[in-house]
């Protein structure tokens, strides 16, 4: 069976034309989204991947309907492949039923690989050089040290609670607890 997916990021726009495509495609069944992809949780895409048998095949308008993500469109694809299901995108020619499209998913997943290891190492050569020049990475602390050793005094002297000193301090109760359960500083 011929499974279409079509996917717009909000509710006000439209995806008519992708299902005209998908149609025209000769989609059997189309699953229709509204929200981002870049969330794995798309309750349409999941109820699609529920129903996918061996030699069903999913057809996308485009790529990045599918996901937004280069890296999660490579892992929602092989797991059609591991089903025994094929993968078509209409506007960027991709078949995975084809030797040629199966040849160009592998070298498109190869780039996304570099480039993820090219991004790490620029991230790593970046925190480097930071810390070269002083900087730490992270949050900035929520609490200067008087207001830790303040709020420590309030909650240990019983004139306040966690929460009362949370929104004291205006921050969230989990901050509070944390400063309460440790010797340390918050961060």
């Amino acid at each position: 069976m011929l499974f279409g997916y079509a996917r717009v990021s909000t509710s006000d726009q439209n995806n008519e034309a992708q299902i005209e495509a998908l149609r025209e495609a000769g989609a059997e069944r189309i699953f229709e989204e509204k929200g981002s992809g870049g969330r794995w949780d798309r309750p349409e895409l999941q109820k699609m991947l529920d129903q996918l048998r061996k030699g069903d095949v999913v057809t996308v308008w485009k790529l990045d309907r599918l996901s937004r993500s280069l890296l999660d469109l490579l892992r929602i694809i092989a797991r059609l492949d591991e089903l025994g299901v094929g993968f078509r995108s209409i506007t960027e020619s991709v078949d995975t039923t084809t030797p040629a499209g199966r040849m160009l998913l592998q070298m498109i997943g190869a780039f996304a690989e570099f480039e993820r290891s090219m991004i790490r190492e620029r991230t790593r050569e970046g925190l480097k050089a930071a810390r070269k020049k002083g900087r730490i990475g992270g949050r900035p602390k929520a609490l200067s040290e008087d207001q830790i050793a303040e709020a420590k005094k309030m909650i240990e002297s019983g004139k306040k609670t966690k929460a009362d000193v949370a929104r004291l301090f205006d921050v969230h109760p989990s901050t509070i607890s944390r400063l309460v359960s440790t010797n340390g500083g918050l961060g």
